[in-house]
């Protein structure tokens, strides 16, 4: 069987006595930093006997093939990743694929999560959202994501690195508009846990005042607000979606943007920008 052992996202006493139990069991343990897995596995009073092995995003392909050689034994392969649950922004997605695709039995131990734990004390609506992991690192394509996303009205949920992630939020309030409410949720669990909340703009001041920002980071934004659909003319929807396409998105996403933006549904949207221009 393939076990997926979600592990703390900082204080040690969150991981449960199914994960300790997981890892004395184990006859294999792919793990994506066997010397944090050791000092975790030391830290609960676990004595692994099972054979060790790095999973990580350099030699997750070949692993995966020796992996499902030790689940076609009948073995039990239990993976860990640093923090927080496997294939969730960390290895682990391709040995699922793989597992599923011929029908091995498979589980997971679920954990400690960065991604609901931010959204539970953020102070913003969970009744939905969606987790967009880390965003781009170029500047151009981070722009492009958020501009995708500005008008989508579920909470968004990203990981980002502490060196980016004034530059992230200078992104997203271009994007989502400066009032936007967000959070900033820093060192989830640990010692020095910290949760900022404010509008877009606020936190971006924030974050680029010196060192303040350290840690594992999470972003949470609040969905957009509904709009009611704008009264446009054809040739000012197609003029929309000509300076968006200007911008550096395909004509495709330039479309589903306007639509998103004026509320109008995208196969008028889609109409209005390929129909005939009128000839001078």
């Amino acid at each position: 069987m393939l076990i997926l052992a979600a592990t703390p996202i900082g204080t040690v006493a969150d991981a449960s006595g199914r994960l300790a139990a997981a890892l004395a069991g184990a006859d294999v343990v792919a793990a994506e930093d066997t010397r944090r897995f050791r000092r975790l596995a030391g830290d609960l009073g676990v004595e692994v006997t099972a054979r060790v092995v790095s999973y990580f995003e350099g030699n997750e392909v070949q692993r995966t093939v020796e992996l499902m050689d030790e689940l076609r034994a009948g073995r039990t392969v239990v993976l860990v990743t640093d923090a927080g649950m496997p294939s969730v922004s960390d290895p682990g997605y391709r040995i699922v694929a793989a597992a599923v695709a011929e029908d091995l039995p498979l589980t997971a131990i679920p954990g400690p999560s960065a991604v609901l734990t931010a959204l539970a004390v953020s102070g913003l609506p969970v009744d939905r959202f969606c987790f967009e992991g880390f965003p781009p690192r170029k500047a151009g394509e981070r722009a492009r994501t958020f501009a995708s996303l500005a008008a989508d009205p579920r909470t968004l949920v990203f990981f980002e690195s502490p060196h980016r992630t004034a530059a992230t939020l200078e992104s997203m309030a271009e994007a989502f508009g400066a009032d936007r409410r967000a959070a900033v949720c820093r060192e989830l669990t640990k010692t020095h846990e910290e949760v900022v909340r404010g509008p877009l703009s606020e936190l971006a001041a924030w974050a680029g005042d010196g060192e303040r920002v350290r840690g594992e980071i999470t972003i949470v934004v609040s969905g957009a607000e509904p709009q009611e659909p704008a009264d446009l003319a054809e040739a000012d929807l197609a003029a929309l979606v000509e300076e968006t396409t200007a911008e550096g998105l395909s004509r495709k996403d330039a479309i589903a943007d306007v639509a998103r933006r004026t509320g109008i549904s995208r196969k008028v949207v889609y109409a209005a920008a390929h129909a005939p221009k009128e000839s001078s």
